[in-house]
This record gives structure tokens, C-alpha cells and sequence, in this order.
């Protein structure tokens, strides 16, 4: 197995991106394309409103674990796992690696998908090739080369913004929607609202961003051990900027990928669409080829920096509750069981894929998953934030902490208005 080694810090512009923008955009997976496409298609410009709602409770969440990553030099399920015992994380833990499981079939299904309507290629060689690629990327590139792979692939977000403007919507009627809600509160569209909160705000992403702040402190040469709190109080509010434009690009990316389902599918009668692939290939017609075009390089895009990002944060999850060393900055030898998760969530996604398990059906149970963990998961993360042990005097703000606590309230409450609204 190649070894993996330090490179350089990049000075660069892709230097100045941190992993707020990786984890912002990965949040855009094709799932979530999916989900969006959906609520474009079935409700037109009704819920572009919530890219605003949701964007405040993104920044404050991530911000949140940025910090705690940031002060304490652990992942969050190691902050978890010593305050509260490994007993209590193990369900969340192995829930949040099969719901990671079934997204990245999704996701691999998605591109393989999106990459047929370019060049047609049989579905079961991109499938494999890109697991293959994907898991052998991830183990053996040098973490500094694939922090760079994935930084660069972020801008492909911006295919979406142009797919949108493309398919000519009424902007009119778009802004008259995003900053008037309009709730029809009928089951339907509030189904697609958990839906949207379940995809926005999801608990891979929370594991994910405290790790990579660890990365980043390794790669620059900060060990949170003996740094002051001054010190890592400078990195902390480097990461709450950082995080508030990655989750700002991802709701840019959520508004015009709605905007463009609403746009096209929605205006033209079709609002039932089963995956992201199928919405581009539906574009082509509606908006012409450019726009599918585009929407389709968006999915490709998008699947190949969340695939790392999903197998990635289960692999950093059960490291740190088994106790395993960990790290992308690590190589194969130094820390095998934790690449092991990340080949095997890999593996077991393609797989999935192959299984016969529909894909629509996966998303779902895969967003029910997603739906029990977060609020559970959330509630840890935010009664470690008021702890002045872990967090070394450099807390989130009250205004920051108010807003985490809303977020764990909507997302314990939207499914149960389910169980109310018939």
C-alpha cells in the first residue's frame, strides 16, 4: 500500500477554501439534488423560502462543530463517546453508517446515471469503476493532494446557477416566494419540508466538519494539546467564516437547483420526478441541451465530492468509538481500520446499487435514518457546546447557541407534525 505523505500547506487560491465549503457543497449530493429537484417539481416556487429559513440553522450547526473540533483536537464522537460513554454513541454510530450506506449507492447510482446521458456507458462498469476510483482516491492520495481534489470540485455547484438561468424561470414570481413563505400545510408539502430538513441538515456532515477541522490543524502544524485557548480561539472564528460561506454556496446551490425543477418540470405539468438523473434528462427537452448539460455535470460533480465525504465520516465516527487511530492524513499502515470502513461503506454502496433496491425507496429510508439520528445527535453536540471544559472559554455566542437549540427543536418536530397532519 503507497504510503501517504505531508505536502506542502497551498497558498494558492484554492488555499484560502476550507473544509466549510467541502462539507457545504457536499451537502448538495445527488440525494439531495433529488429531494430538491422534487419540491421544484411538485410544489414550482412555493418552498424556495426555506434555502433561507434553513441557511441561519446550517451555519449555526456546522459552526458549532467546527469549534468543537477546533478546541478540543477530537472528532465529535470522541467528544461524545468521553462525556457520555461509548454505550450511548454505538446506535447512532452504526445507524449513521447504514443510512451513509444507502446514500452512497444513491449517489453512485445518480452519476452513473448523469454520466449515460453524456456518453453511454454500461451502468454496471461506472458503477464499479467509480467505487474502485472513489475508495482508492480517498486511501491513497496525500490528504493536503485530496483536500485540493475536493476543493476544486466545489465549483461545480455553480452548473446548477447556470442550468437555472438557462431554463429562463420567473424571476418575479421566484423572489416574491423566497421572502414570502407560503405554507399550504397539507400533508404533501409538509412531507417534502422534513424531507428538505432531513437533506440540508444531515448528521454525516456534522461528523465530517469537527474532523476536518482536526485535518486542517495536523496540515498546518497546531496540535490543540498544548495551543492556548487565544490561540485556537483565532482558528474558531476562522472556521465560523469559513462555514458560513460553504453553507451559503450550498443554499445558493439548493435555490437553483428548486429554482430550475420549478422552472421546467413544474411549469410544464411533470411533478413527479424519481431521480436527479432523470430530472436532467427531462431538462433536455424542456430548457434544451445546455441545461440538461449542465444539471447532469452538476450531479456528477456533486456524487464525486460527497462519496468521499460519506464514507469519510463513518470511517471518523467508528474510529473514535472503537478507539482506532484515524485520519485522512494518515497513511493505510498507520491507521487501517479506519480506511477499512471507508472501503467497505464504499463497497457495500455499490453493492446497493446492484441489489434491486429501488433507489427512490433507499433515499427514503435512508432520510428516516437521518431523521432519528440528527435531533438525538444534535441535542449532544449542544449541551457539549455549553460545556466551558471542552470548549476552553471560546463557546459559540448566545445568538449562535439560540439557533442550534431551534434547529434541534424543527428537526424533532417536523416529523412528528407528520403523525398530526392527514
Amino acid at each position: 500500500m503507497r504510503l501517504k505523505r505531508r505536502l506542502p500547506t497551498s497558498n494558492g487560491p484554492l488555499g484560502a477554501l476550507g473544509p466549510g465549503v467541502v462539507t457545504g457543497v457536499a451537502d448538495d449530493d445527488p440525494s439531495g439534488v433529488t429531494t430538491y429537484t422534487v419540491a421544484g417539481a411538485a410544489h414550482g416556487y412555493d418552498l424556495l423560502w426555506m434555502s433561507l429559513v434553513t441557511l441561519p440553522l446550517n451555519i449555526a450547526v456546522q459552526s458549532i462543530c467546527a469549534r468543537i473540533g477546533v478546541m478540543t483536537g477530537h472528532g465529535l464522537a470522541r467528544v461524545i463517546a468521553d462525556r457520555y460513554g461509548r454505550r450511548v454513541l454505538t446506535p447512532v454510530v452504526l445507524l449513521l453508517f447504514i443510512a451513509n450506506v444507502v446514500n452512497i449507492g444513491a449517489d453512485l447510482g445518480a452519476i452513473a446515471g448523469a454520466i449515460n446521458l453524456i456518453v453511454p456507458v454500461p451502468r454496471t462498469v461506472t458503477v464499479v469503476a467509480l467505487g474502485i476510483m472513489i475508495a482508492g482516491i480517498e486511501v491513497i492520495v496525500p490528504y493536503t493532494r485530496l483536500a485540493t481534489i475536493l476543493k476544486t470540485l466545489t465549483f461545480i455547484i455553480f452548473a446548477y446557477v447556470a442550468a437555472a438561468v438557462i431554463a429562463q424561470p420567473d424571476w418575479h414570481e421566484a423572489l416574491r416566494n423566497t421572502v414570502i413563505p407560503r405554507v399550504a400545510l397539507d400533508r404533501a408539502e409538509l412531507i417534502t419540508i422534513v424531507a428538505i430538513l432531513g437533506t440540508t441538515i444531515s448528521p454525516y456532515l456534522f461528523f465530517w466538519q469537527a474532523a476536518q477541522e482536526i485535518e486542517e490543524e495536523l496540515r498546518t502544524g497546531v496540535d490543540a494539546s498544548v495551543s492556548s485557548a487565544r490561540q485556537l480561539g483565532v482558528l474558531a472564528r476562522a472556521a465560523d467564516i469559513d462555514v458560513a460561506v460553504g453553507m451559503t454556496v450550498a443554499n445558493v446551490g439548493f435555490y437553483f437547483i428548486v429554482l430550475a425543477a420549478a422552472a421546467t418540470l413544474h411549469r410544464a405539468g411533470i411533478t413527479e420526478v424519481e431521480t436527479a438523473a432523470e430530472a436532467a434528462e427531462v431538462l433536455r427537452p424542456l430548457a434544451g441541451p445546455w441545461a440538461s448539460l449542465l444539471f447532469a455535470l452538476g450531479i456528477i460533480g456533486t456524487g464525486l465530492l460527497a462519496i468521499p465525504v460519506l464514507a469519510g465520516s463513518a470511517a471518523y465516527a467508528a474510529a473514535e468509538l472503537f478507539g482506532w487511530r484515524e485520519g485522512l492524513s494518515r497513511t493505510f499502515r498507520q491507521a487501517p481500520q479506519f480506511y477499512a470502513v471507508i472501503v467497505v461503506a464504499t463497497a457495500l454502496g455499490v453493492a446497493l446499487v446492484f441489489s434491486g433496491v429501488p433507489e427512490m425507496r433507499g433515499l427514503y429510508w435512508a432520510a428516516v435514518l437521518n431523521g432519528v439520528i440528527a435531533p438525538v445527535l444534535l441535542v449532544f453536540v449542544m449541551v457539549s457546546a455549553h460545556d466551558q471544559r471542552v470548549m476552553r472559554g471560546n463557546g459559540p455566542g448566545g445568538p449562535l447557541l439560540a439557533v442550534g437549540w431551534l434547529t434541534v427543536a424543527l428537526m424533532a418536530a417536523a416529523p412528528l407534525a407528520l403523525l398530526v397532519v392527514r
